[in-house]
């Protein structure tokens, strides 16, 4: 015992104990102080945590000073731009002490899977109504909050069926989807923003022939249940310090109102209450209609509509990044079931010369690169779209226009849509 104690020496902390009871509490209390100061167990939320492994280098800084920008325009953000992003990362709660915190890879990581390899969102399309493979179309997207989430949204939009109106309802012509854009937004952003990140599943979009599913890994606050989902209810985040900047940046309210606006959205589009249900995972179903769970999904039409939400304005930088300014692939005149639904949406869009951002905002589509890749370079590639400075990509004046070949596409979509309509 004399050795024990010359060993620890000043770190030796003497108390009485009375029993074996009290005995037992002290060692308990010690242990669970140990595995505090060790960050093996934590008492506060997985995002506030700090992370062991991370550090300010592993965060994009260009993504910190792309948020503030955004956050000010839209939520009246108090720090200008050009603060240092150790002052912005402390105001949102995201640093301490130079060490950065789970939230803070999260949202503004170069690699957040190198750290949480499980909050990816995988998404799959389906051709009926249960889970079959081969899977028709399946995505796993990674990246910070922001990009999963726009990804996700615009692979849901690129699947579904779209209405596209003419210019006499305004100047921009009008596409409506069958699933109310916002609604699905909603149903996904809570999905990342709220799920557990300790769980070793994934959120999972999978759209099938009647309805859209997103899976979320985890369970509701405990004080919440499906049923008062429902209802006016308060908001209780899983990760706090997550949801904060999310909200900040225009991606989620604050209000618990969240549920509320998907059932609103979905009947005002005339579709089936969506669902909420709480098993292993939480789930959110989104119904799509009789009418078009009996058809091909993603197909485009011309019916007139008039849009009941307008998408944000998205940068108005170029996104020919990865353009080569070369048309290939000369297609002719027979050949509208050979091109995909998302070119077909492009040339349908498409009027005189606009840039790539005001077309992908026509299309209220957020993430670039998956604009880029699935809509702008296949229309360019297939030569239906043209740029006006073809010599130089990057021009900044660069615009988009219909070739010859995407005239003639064009008008033989609108005289199918309208022979569908006379049809029916």
């Amino acid at each position: 015992m004399n050795q024990l104690i010359q060993k620890i020496g000043i770190d030796l902390v003497r108390k009485r104990f009375n029993s074996g009871d009290d005995l037992n509490s002290g060692v308990y209390a010690s242990l669970v102080n140990y595995l505090k100061e060790k960050e093996i167990i934590r008492t506060g939320p997985f995002d506030a945590a700090l992370n062991d492994r991370a550090t300010m280098e592993d965060l994009d800084h260009d993504k910190i000073r792309e948020f503030v920008h955004i956050a000010r325009a839209k939520r009246g953000f108090p720090l200008p731009v050009e603060s240092t992003l150790e002052t912005i990362l402390t105001h949102l709660n995201l640093l301490e002490n130079n060490r950065v915190s789970n939230a803070s890879i999260l949202l503004f990581g170069k690699l957040p899977q190198r750290f949480f390899i499980t909050s990816e969102v995988r998404c799959a399309h389906f051709h009926g109504f249960h889970v079959v493979k081969p899977i028709p179309a399946y995505q796993v997207y990674k990246g910070d909050v922001f990009q999963r989430v726009n990804q996700a949204v615009d692979f849901v939009l690129s699947k579904v069926d779209v209405s596209v109106g003419t210019r006499e309802v305004s100047n921009q012509v009008p596409i409506q989807y069958e699933l109310p854009r916002a609604a699905v937004s909603e149903a996904i952003v809570n999905a990342v923003a709220h799920r557990d990140y300790t769980s070793n599943g994934s959120v999972q979009v999978m759209l099938f022939k009647d309805r859209l599913e997103i899976w979320n890994p985890g369970t509701l606050p405990l004080g919440l249940s499906p049923a008062k989902l429902r209802k006016p209810h308060r908001s209780i985040p899983e990760n706090p310090l997550l949801a904060e900047p999310m909200y900040l940046a225009g991606y989620i309210e604050r209000m618990g109102t969240g549920t509320g606006d998907i059932i609103r959205l979905c009947n005002e589009a005339g579709l089936k209450e969506p669902e909420f249900i709480e098993e292993e995972d939480f789930k959110t179903i989104i119904w799509r209609t009789l009418k078009t769970a009996g058809e091909a999904g993603g197909e485009v039409t011309g019916e007139p509509t008039e849009l009941t939400e307008h998408a944000e304005n998205v940068d108005n930088e170029e996104v020919n990044k990865g353009d080569t300014g070369q048309v290939t692939g000369q297609v002719t005149g027979q050949v509208t079931g050979q091109v995909s639904e998302e070119v077909k949406r492009v040339i349908l869009v498409t009027e005189n010369e606009l840039r790539s951002a005001e077309i992908q905002n026509i299309l209220q589509l957020k993430h670039r690169e998956y604009f880029r890749d699935n809509y702008l370079l296949p229309a360019l590639e297939s030569g239906f779209i043209e740029m006006t400075f073809p010599d130089s990509p990057n021009h900044p004046n660069q615009r988009y226009r219909l070739t010859a070949s995407g005239i003639t596409l064009k008008k033989k979509l609108k005289n199918s849509n309208n022979n569908k309509k006379k049809k029916k």
